[in-house]
């Protein structure tokens, strides 16, 4: 059995997608996969302990950026996104130079709401209990009947910025006031020249959707990282199209890359593909930690984010955006364009309905048992062991750091 790749140096960034294709077409004809070393044991509490829970919305989503959305969902001036975050209320603004910017959506005066949650335009930020209102960039710009409210400081009132940079047409925070953020620095240089390649800015998300769930955020992400549970979860739906438990991996450290064979490739297992392009016969998948799965299809892109609740750690909140290539990109007539997507939409929202969801429901339901024993990763588990990895490398770190 072969054991997980990790390029290194220059090779990194180059390794041939054909080659990591044959890779994994040669596992399907000897019944292997990649593998790591050896199993990784853990235990139910991971998923229900609150204190953990508040360590990993403050070591993790407070210190590493994460992908909060895609560019073309705010594409112009004034135009914003409201959403909670692990650790605060926030809303994204288009600035007038272009940039966007992260604010804390909760008025100085009295802490109420600005916005709520979803998107749409707004020259000022008002507040619903005193209507002191801010500029988009946050700055405090009117107090009503001011001469009775007192003398102090409007440059300290503002609202709250975060850390929030735009790269490969995403939109990336920090949810944590004053840190610093690098996106590059965080992908590394392998995976940030990998996501440089796909031109994702280009793209746009013509479907979105968040769903709170009672089902704590790691379950959540382990299960859209398992490439071994197809074919006895979806034996109906993805089981029907994509192999089980084979995958070509490579390891980024805090990132990953994997390719799954579809049920297509089956012709070329007693026949040799040639020179042939074997890309349209793999679905191949991104783990951007912490907490992202970016799928890559032959004609468009699925970007799957999992946040944890709040205050709970048996909820979480998790969204899906298929990102496409414009109508007149794709050269097609925009309302057969428009029916593509919606009916490629209808059926990924069915598969999370219908399959995914009640299985995890379950899992964290089960998870609460307080004699449970201990649980395990197995070898071919590697994106999951990665994804552990990762979180664990990210706890153990100071706060401070």
């Amino acid at each position: 059995m072969s054991e997980a790749v990790r390029p290194r140096g220059s090779d990194a960034v180059s390794v041939d997608r054909e080659a990591r294709i044959r890779r994994a077409l040669e596992h399907l004809r000897q019944e292997t996969t990649d593998q790591f070393e050896t199993p990784v044991y853990f235990a139910p509490g991971e998923f229900t302990d609150p204190e953990l829970a508040e360590r990993e919305r403050d070591l993790v989503f407070g210190r590493v950026p994460s992908i909060v959305a895609h560019s073309s969902e705010i594409p112009n001036t004034y135009d914003y996104k409201a959403l909670r975050l692990p650790r605060n209320n926030v809303i994204l603004s288009r600035q007038r130079d272009g940039s966007v910017k992260a604010l804390v959506n909760l008025c100085r005066h009295r802490g109420a709401m600005l916005e709520e949650e979803g998107c749409g335009k707004r020259r000022l930020f008002s507040c619903p209990y005193h209507r002191w209102s801010y500029d988009i960039d946050g700055s405090l710009r009117t107090i009503t009947r001011d001469t009775t409210v007192g003398e102090f400081d409007r440059s300290q009132l503002g609202l709250v910025e975060l850390p929030c940079e735009e790269r490969h047409g995403f939109i990336w925070l920090i949810d944590r006031p004053g840190a610093q953020i690098d996106v590059a620095a965080w992908l590394g240089e392998e995976m940030d020249a990998i996501l440089a390649g796909y031109d994702l800015g280009e793209l746009l998300c013509v479907r979105s959707e968040g769903f709170e769930e009672p089902v704590n955020w790691k379950l959540m992400q382990d299960a859209f990282l398992d490439g071994y549970h197809i074919q006895y979860a979806h034996p109906n739906t993805a089981g029907k199209i994509i192999h089980t438990n084979v995958m070509a991996f490579e390891d980024f450290t805090n990132h990953c890359r994997f390719v799954a064979p579809r049920k297509t490739i089956d012709r070329f297992l007693e026949e040799d593909p040639g020179e042939q392009s074997l890309v349209d016969y793999v679905t191949e998948t991104h783990f951007l930690g912490p907490n992202v799965t970016l799928l890559k299809q032959p004609d468009h892109f699925q970007l799957l984010t999992f946040r944890p609740h709040h205050e709970d750690p048996a909820r979480s909140i998790m969204e899906m955006r298929l990102i496409v290539p414009s109508a007149e990109r794709a050269g097609m007539d925009p309302e057969r364009w428009t029916r593509l997507w919606d009916k490629n939409w209808q059926i990924l929202i069915a598969v999370l309905h219908e399959e995914d969801f009640p299985v995890l429901r379950n899992s964290q339901k089960a998870m609460a048992s307080k004699d449970g024993g201990q649980m395990v990763l197995g070898r071919n588990e590697v994106a999951n062991q990665l994804f552990r990895r990762m979180l664990d490398g990210l706890l153990e770190a100071d706060a401070g750091a």
